[in-house]
Parts: C-alpha cells; sequence; structure tokens
C-alpha cells in the first residue's frame, strides 16, 4: 500500500528548502528566517451581483521575501484558493526570482472565487474591491502583482485604474502583464510559454534529445499551456495529448494545437476534436512520451503516478505539480525534471522587463523582449545544470541552492533590523 503524502502545497514548498537547504551552511535562525512569510493579509470582498444580491469573497496577499528588492507574484481567481496555497505560491516565488536572478522577493495574491459562474461586471467589481483591499501592501517598489490562474490583462488593468484613481494619477507600474495600450510589454502574454521553450530546447540538447519529432504531452491548455503547444509544435515536435480541467485528448499522429484552440474556442472543450480520442488528466500523464508539460495546478505528479510516468524530460509551466517524494522516484528513474522555478520563469521574466520600461517611460520591441528573455532563461539553465552537477543533486535542487544562497546573502548583507 502506497503511504499518503501531504499535499498541502506549503507543506510541500516547505519541504522543499529543507531538501535543498541541507546542502547549505545556514544556521537554524537564518533558516527559519527564510520559510517564513514576512506578511500575510486576508481581507473579505464585498461584492453587489448583477441581481442585487450581496456576496462576500475572501481574498489574500501575501509577501514571503522582499530582500532583494520588491514582491513579485501573481494573483489568481480560484474556487479552491487557501491561504495555504498562497503562502506556498509566495514562497515559490522568492526562489524563482533568485534561480534567474531578478532583483525581486516573492509574494503572490489570490481570491476564492469561480470566475466562470461571474458576469464580466461582476468580475470588475470584485477586482477593484479587491484592490482596495490589498492597496496598503502594493506598489511599484513595494509589491508588483501580475496576472495568474483565472486572471489577465483585462483585470491587471482594473487594478492598475483602481489604484490611479486613489493616487490622482496614473500608476502604470503598480502590476504587470497589462494591456500593450496601458504600459503592458510586448512578449508578455506569452512570455512563460517563450522560457519555458528556450529551457527545454537547452534541456534536449543536454540529454541528446531531438526536439523535432519529440513526442509532446501538455496537460492543462490555458494560456502557458496552449502557448507552448503551439511553440513546440513549431519545433517540429509531435503534440500527441492536451488537456484542460474538463479532460484531453489523445492522438498518436499529432494534434495541431491551432485546431485544439479554435475548437475548444468554438464549444468550450478539447473533446470531440476530429481524429482525437478521449482521456482522462489522470491517463494523459501517464502516456508514453518524450516530454511531458504539466501546465495545471499542484500536486498533479505524486508517489502514486510517478513511477508511471513515461516520459523523458518533465518542464514544469504548472507551480508545484511535482511533491517531493514523487521528485526522489523520478530522480531514481533518470528522468530530468525542469522545476517550476526555472521552467515557468519567463512569465516573470518579463513582467521584470514591462516594470523596467513603465519606470523609464521607455519601451521595447518585442524582439529586444525575447532577445532578454532568451539570454536570461538560457544563463539561468546553465547555471542550475552547473550547481546540480556540483552537488550531485536534480535540477530542482539545484535550482533552489542557487536560489536560497543569492535569498540568504542578500539576508546576511541586509543585516536583521533594528
Amino acid at each position: 500500500m502506497i503511504a499518503e503524502e501531504n499535499l498541502n502545497p506549503f507543506v510541500v514548498a516547505l519541504a522543499q528548502f529543507d531538501r535543498a537547504a541541507a546542502h547549505l551552511d545556514l544556521d537554524d535562525g537564518l533558516k527559519e528566517l527564510l520559510k517564513t512569510p514576512k506578511r500575510q493579509l486576508v481581507v473579505s470582498i464585498p461584492v453587489k451581483m448583477d441581481d442585487g444580491s450581496l456576496r462576500v469573497f475572501e481574498g489574500y496577499r501575501v509577501q514571503h521575501n522582499v530582500a532583494r528588492g520588491p514582491g513579485k507574484g501573481g494573483i489568481r481567481y480560484h474556487p479552491d484558493v487557501t491561504l495555504d496555497e498562497v503562502k506556498a505560491l509566495a514562497m515559490w516565488m522568492t526562489w524563482k526570482c533568485a534561480t534567474v536572478n531578478l532583483p525581486y522577493g516573492g509574494a503572490k495574491g489570490g481570491v476564492r472565487v469561480n470566475p466562470k459562474e461571474l458576469s464580466q461586471g461582476e468580475l470588475e467589481r470584485l477586482t477593484r474591491r479587491y484592490a482596495t483591499e490589498i492597496m496598503p501592501l502594493i506598489g511599484p517598489e513595494r509589491d508588483i502583482p501580475a496576472p495568474d490562474v483565472y486572471t489577465d490583462a483585462q483585470t491587471m488593468a482594473w487594478i492598475m485604474d483602481t489604484i490611479s484613481m486613489f493616487k490622482g494619477y496614473t500608476e502604470l507600474g503598480v502590476v504587470t502583464g497589462k494591456p500593450v495600450e496601458l504600459g503592458g510589454s510586448y512578449g508578455r502574454q506569452e512570455a512563460t510559454a517563450r522560457g519555458c521553450q528556450v529551457v527545454i530546447r537547452e534541456a534536449c540538447r543536454a540529454l541528446g534529445l531531438a526536439l523535432n519529432g519529440a513526442a509532446v504531452v501538455v496537460q492543462g491548455f490555458g494560456n502557458a499551456g496552449s502557448n507552448i503547444a503551439r511553440f513546440l509544435h513549431q519545433d517540429g515536435a509531435r503534440i500527441i495529448a492536451v488537456s484542460d480541467s474538463k479532460g484531453g485528448i489523445y492522438s498518436p499522429r499529432g494534434i495541431d494545437p491551432e485546431a485544439a484552440l479554435q475548437h475548444k474556442a468554438q464549444t468550450g472543450a478539447l473533446h470531440g476534436l476530429p481524429d482525437t480520442e478521449t482521456i482522462s488528466n489522470e491517463e494523459l500523464l501517464e502516456l508514453p512520451c518524450d516530454i511531458l508539460v504539466p501546465a495545471a495546478l499542484e500536486n498533479q505528479i505524486t508517489r502514486r503516478n510517478a513511477d508511471r510516468l513515461r516520459a523523458r524530460l518533465i518542464a514544469e509551466v504548472a507551480n508545484g505539480p511535482t511533491t517531493p517524494a514523487a521528485d526522489d522516484i523520478l530522480s531514481d528513474r533518470g528522468v530530468m525534471v525542469i522545476p517550476d522555478v526555472l521552467a515557468n520563469a519567463g512569465g516573470v521574466s518579463v513582467s521584470y522587463f514591462e516594470w523596467v520600461q513603465n519606470q523609464y517611460g521607455f519601451f521595447w520591441s518585442e524582439d529586444e523582449v525575447l532577445h532578454h528573455l532568451e539570454r536570461i532563461m538560457t544563463n539561468a539553465f546553465h547555471e542550475v545544470r552547473a550547481t546540480a552537477k556540483r552537488y550531485g543533486l536534480d535540477l530542482r535542487r539545484g535550482a533552489y541552492i542557487l536560489a536560497i544562497r543569492r535569498v540568504a546573502e542578500a539576508t546576511r548583507v541586509r543585516g536583521i533590523f533594528p
């Protein structure tokens, strides 16, 4: 019988920290400081619904660590959001920013809501009220939100406008992931997938795996998942399966991601695409493939299914899809896992570019954005791989050692106030 794992995201995040920090010479007090969120805000969000009724939602904003710079992290709208999940996501943002060496700390926000059940007007009112409730914590020099699960450029535009109304002037830099018309950066929409494409290419070279013709499975078909499917398809890979929250589709001959996107836009789901068969998300993960891309939610690869996965390379576009126990199983089997703090760092990297452009009032072309993104992601992959090799560990612990060392050094140099 397989022992149960504790799948609380914050417990997983703490375990990942401990497994890497054990290889660093850090005293217990510093370890405790690096594990503990700096600020946690829980807010009530009353919203007048279209039918005249009043509903109250719960929202969160957590700043995990700001030793290296302002907090940075997305805002997600999901019915299962919890404070512990947001704490974990904020901690992962700290390590992610440090892994790719951005001058940011980690933060995250969330609202417990099913956005699919709300009208556009209700979503706008919820967003604007949430923005006013977290306003004491956010700002271009303090904490800069961005889109995440079920939030987008429109959500960020509402937040930017709300904060600007209180300030009395337009505050472009308070969020990133905005529409280009409102100070957003070219390339931001596809940034997470572009960054993942870069590190998958580097990993394939390291493994001697030809990306052209490789069989790819993508779990999750939102912004990041659909775009990485498109980009790998353009690289010549064969996308054999994709899925969304309602289930997946499979075709060993390959799926055209554009056709899948069009079918989903027309029908609301992936299933039913001609020449494909319907499969569950669980079955999708266990398909034989060269590259598996988890791009959904946390805890998809666990002790229960890790030994049945048949991919050579796993690239974590989602945050926290693999548990520590699953990491050990995959490592023992020789499966390379590009951890989330590296694989999906393209989004925060281009968010950083957007923030810089807002601060200077000088904007870059898409070619410039993609050039800088490729440089950052390529350098980060090789730094992480070199660290992992030096310690004889997997890439996740290599990334964490690199990131924790950077944050610990910033903390040491700054000192503890007072």
